[in-house]
């Protein structure tokens, strides 16, 4: 069994998770370009809010977390707004730890709904966030063309256990 421990992210990661990101986009997974190598990735989210799996001390993903509206009314909402595993490293159980950590730092913070936004097309990361718990909650039907087909975007989210819980 290979051990996989999550940690929270600090600046000192910050070209690590840049490289990563480029190396991982795909335009099945991401509607968005593909950021470049000076783009800083805590440009978009702040240390406290990404945490990095680490498999035999090499980081091997991370998972970020952040909230989907800046209105008072969800704060009780978060939402996970980016994964990425490293290629070497998928289907070895990182994912699914990074989404466990993701689940567990929601409940800390004392979030009741945890939620995200997947495309149709990538059946993989459905089938992780299935397994982890959540649901599809609306699907958002042809909302990007990417190389040159229209794709769904689809919106999925879970309850969070009460710290503590189960």
């Amino acid at each position: 069994m290979r051990v996989i421990e999550v940690r929270a992210a600090s600046l000192d990661d910050e070209q690590w998770l840049t490289a990563l990101d480029l190396r991982v986009w795909a335009p099945d997974v991401t509607p968005g370009p593909p950021r470049s190598a000076e783009t800083r990735f805590f440009a978009r989210a702040e240390p406290k809010d990404v945490f990095i799996a680490m498999r035999r001390s090499e980081s091997a993903g991370y998972v970020a977390l952040g909230h989907p509206t800046a209105l008072a009314a969800n704060r009780h909402v978060l939402q996970i707004t980016g994964l990425a595993v490293d290629p070497d490293c998928q289907r070895q159980g990182v994912g699914r730890r990074l989404v466990a950590a993701a689940v567990a730092e929601a409940s800390r913070r004392g979030a009741i709904r945890l939620t995200l936004h997947v495309l149709g097309a990538n059946e993989a990361a459905r089938s992780l966030y299935a397994d982890s718990g959540f649901h599809i909650e609306g699907i958002l039907r042809g909302e990007f063309r990417l190389n040159g087909a229209y794709v769904d975007d689809v919106l999925m989210a879970r309850a969070v256990p009460e710290p503590g819980g189960a």
